[in-house]
């Protein structure tokens, strides 16, 4: 992951590089789909473009792309020359720090589709995402306060997932810090969600230099290894 919208294979060189925005839980990102569902009008599973639609709960922009906003991180790859299939775990390994006791950070791995008639703008397809919270740092058992400006690693482990990204799409993350309503949003404060008295706007910080990168973990497939499914309805 690079400061410019990267991803690459490369290793880091910069010396500081690193990308900052306010997350403020007061305006969460707005789940559009994924794996778990609560069903409509709270929010719906599946796959979507990922851009803000009057069907989902706390979409206040509809058509707004969510990497289109200020509190989104996007990296994505150059458009693959060919197929190459992801399937098993995926890892993302941050280093972080926050001016907040307490705060999460979201990661998202989305396909994105080229434009074309129907979707001239193109399409992004969310695959899996996951959260972390960053006062269980050290451990699950134990809340502990970030120090404001320490830079931590921490890792996020979304479900597995199984896709063949075709030739001419793009791999793109998202990080951000919210996932609403999937994820209950993190006021910022060290308090629990249901606690919380007060809610603070955070500035977090991925950082992405030499010394500190943040990176994805794919297992990836030669495409020819992958077994295609029957045709629907078909018996074998």
């Amino acid at each position: 992951m690079h400061a410019d919208g990267r991803l690459d294979q490369r290793a880091p060189a910069g010396d500081a590089d690193r990308l900052r925005y306010q997350y403020d839980p007061r305006n969460p990102v707005p789940t559009i789909g994924g794996a778990l569902t609560s069903g409509q009008p709270v929010f719906e599973g599946g796959g979507f473009d990922q851009r803000e639609d009057v069907r989902f709960f706390g979409a206040r922009q509809p058509g707004l792309p969510l990497a289109a906003r200020d509190d989104v991180l996007v990296f994505q790859t150059e458009p693959l020359p060919e197929d190459l299939a992801v399937a098993g775990p995926v890892t993302v390994t941050l280093h972080i720090s926050s001016d907040c006791p307490d705060t999460d950070f979201t990661a998202k791995l989305i396909d994105v589709y080229p434009p074309s008639a129907d979707y001239p703008q193109g399409y992004a397809l969310n695959l899996t995402d996951g959260i972390f919270r960053c006062r269980f740092h050290e451990t699950w058992e134990e809340a502990r306060p970030l120090t404001p400006g320490k830079v931590y690693e921490i890792t996020i482990e979304p479900f597995a997932t199984c896709n063949l990204f075709q030739r001419g799409h793009r791999i793109r993350l998202d990080i951000s810090s919210s996932n609403f309503p999937k994820y209950d949003v993190n006021p910022n404060s060290g308090e629990t969600a249901a606690d919380a008295r007060e809610k603070r706007i955070a500035l977090n910080t991925v950082h992405l230099s030499a010394a500190h990168p943040s990176s994805v973990t794919l297992c990836v497939a030669a495409p020819r290894d992958l077994t295609p499914l029957p045709a629907h309805g078909a018996v074998t």
